[in-house]
């Protein structure tokens, strides 16, 4: 079997790149014969591009070797007329687009990185595919896509045959991420007009359905911050409401009040807050140490009048799992670890899904 490559890659599709309207070819991945690339072209010429993505995909799978090939249109928008609304504004019902597939969508959100808000999303979708519900999480954490690593997936998205990016099934849950398209350490160098088309195409080009009805809920996994992500979600689709992660101490709060003032300003209802790492729960001996001081989230909750959702603990368990691929939800469900979000996950479903299993 010859070698592929990446130069005989771009060699292969250099006839189909020239003109002024020619795309740019990123995200070239190549593994046991799959190659996966991604076109990034004007947004105006999204519709009239389709045959040169088809005949792109027939002049890679033209190489040696080659047995499967995915190509993906993606465009970097000149985003004049998409800025963000002013700060006190509403989301106009008009201009929101419901998304057939999907019933709810909820965003987990954080006003900034590393307090665990990738680690609640799944265990929430999880959450709430154990009490009965069909699920979807969408990564929508462009530049630091973790959910792969938690859900230790390795497969590739294909391309179906109504054109939409099928979604990977684990644990019963239907999964798409960027991370899933690109190796886990390559940076993705790109622009804010890049993110939002990436995020409108997870909205609009994944096959979200369940054998061909809707899912019940879309767990939408956001990056730290109020940044373009946050903005395309709000002002795209109708969320039917937003989770706040923060840890106790003030300096995550701190953020955790912005992002969610960022959701109340675009009227995204907030389903509560949740306090992650809430406190240490010692393995061996069982004591508990509140590393991070403790109950800052329930009292930010109360001062703001939302839910206050769960306290998670910090504990290794927990952080193992994840790192394995096997969150604890998933696997040890009956565990005083697993409580906290399947306690949350009944919360959601009370407020938002309850007529949906019925339905």
């Amino acid at each position: 079997m010859s070698q592929i490559t990446e130069k005989t890659v771009l060699n292969a599709l250099a006839p189909l790149m020239a003109g002024d309207h020619a795309p740019e070819i990123a995200g070239l991945q190549i593994k046991d014969g799959a190659v996966t690339f991604m076109m990034i072209i004007d947004p105006k010429l999204g519709a009239a591009l389709e045959p040169l993505r088809q005949s792109a995909e027939k002049a890679v799978m033209s190489i040696a070797g080659v047995k499967k090939v995915t190509a993906i249109l993606t465009a970097e928008r000149d985003v004049s007329n998409d800025s963000a609304p002013p700060p006190a504004a509403k989301r106009a019902p008009s201009q929101l687009r419901e998304m057939p597939a999907v019933r709810h969508i909820i965003a987990v959100a954080s006003g900034k990185g590393g307090v665990g808000k990738s680690t609640v999303a799944v265990n929430l979708a999880l959450g709430l595919r154990r009490l009965g519900y069909s699920v979807g999480l969408m990564d929508a954490d462009i530049y630091g896509p973790s959910i792969p690593r938690m859900l230790n997936l390795k497969e590739k998205p294909v391309v179906g045959e109504n054109k939409k990016l099928v979604a990977i099934n684990t644990y019963g849950i239907k999964v798409m991420s960027m991370g899933l398209m690109v190796e886990e350490a390559a940076p993705m160098i790109w622009r804010g007009p890049m993110i939002q088309s990436a995020v409108r195409q997870f909205l609009e080009d994944v096959e979200w359905s369940d054998q061909g009805k809707p899912l019940d809920v879309l767990v939408v996994d956001m990056p730290p911050g109020t940044g373009d992500a946050q903005l395309t979600l709000v002002q795209k689709v109708p969320l039917s409401g937003a989770v706040i992660v923060s840890t106790p101490q003030d300096i995550a709060l701190i953020d955790a009040r912005k992002g969610l003032a960022m959701f109340r300003q675009t009227g995204v209802p907030i389903l509560g807050i949740v306090e992650n790492m809430s406190y240490f729960c010692c393995p061996q001996c069982g004591t508990r140490a509140e590393i991070f001081g403790h109950g800052g989230a329930r009292a930010e909750a109360e001062k703001l009048g939302v839910p206050f959702l769960a306290e998670i603990p910090l504990h290794p368990m927990i952080r193992t799992l994840s790192d394995a691929g096997t969150p604890v939800v998933a696997e040890r469900p009956d565990s005083h670890e697993a409580k906290g979000y399947i306690e949350m996950a009944k919360i959601i479903a009370g407020s938002v899904l309850g007529k949906t299993l019925a339905a």
